[in-house]
């Protein structure tokens, strides 16, 4: 594949991928601050399918495309690719292992109760958790764009 395409196919990867996060991280705040049990449902089983689909979507072309266009350019094992690979890894360690189980738990727990139930505590410590990983899971890959524009040498 040509180094244009793949270019394309990354830059689309980070669109998809940290424009997810941020957009979808967004949303699930401002339905939380509602404490409208309809709305944060919702927001809830949304934000999960936004990962698959978009989340998930942005990885696979972030790997495939970006570890391509590595190869292709014969790019040397630089100090900057190598911390935004750790960081890209700590990002997806910090996805798969905290914020989708946080996000299913927090749709189980909320998917039995009745439309007029209140919203139990045990969602809104889950959530707090949630919006600290997820600002966590966030400014991580935010400092891989920088390093990705900027190419900082040693």
């Amino acid at each position: 594949m040509s180094a244009g395409f793949l270019k394309t196919l990354h830059v689309l990867g980070v669109v998809l991928f940290l424009g997810n996060i941020i957009v979808t991280a967004f949303w699930k705040i401002m339905a939380d601050r509602t404490r409208d049990l309809a709305v944060v449902r919702f927001a809830v089983r949304a934000t999960n399918w936004a990962d698959v689909f978009f989340t998930f979507g942005g990885v696979v072309l972030l790997s495939v495309a970006g570890r391509s266009l590595a190869a292709q350019s014969g790019m040397p094992d630089v100090l900057w690719l190598r911390w935004a690979y750790g960081l890209f890894a700590a990002t997806g360690l910090l996805w798969l292992g905290l914020l989708i189980p946080l996000q299913r738990a927090q749709a189980k727990l909320l998917a039995p109760l009745p439309r007029d139930a209140e919203i139990p505590a045990r969602y809104w410590r889950l959530s707090r958790i949630w919006a600290v990983a997820g600002t966590v899971a966030t400014l991580l890959p935010l400092a891989i764009v920088w390093l990705m524009a900027a190419k900082p040498s040693p």
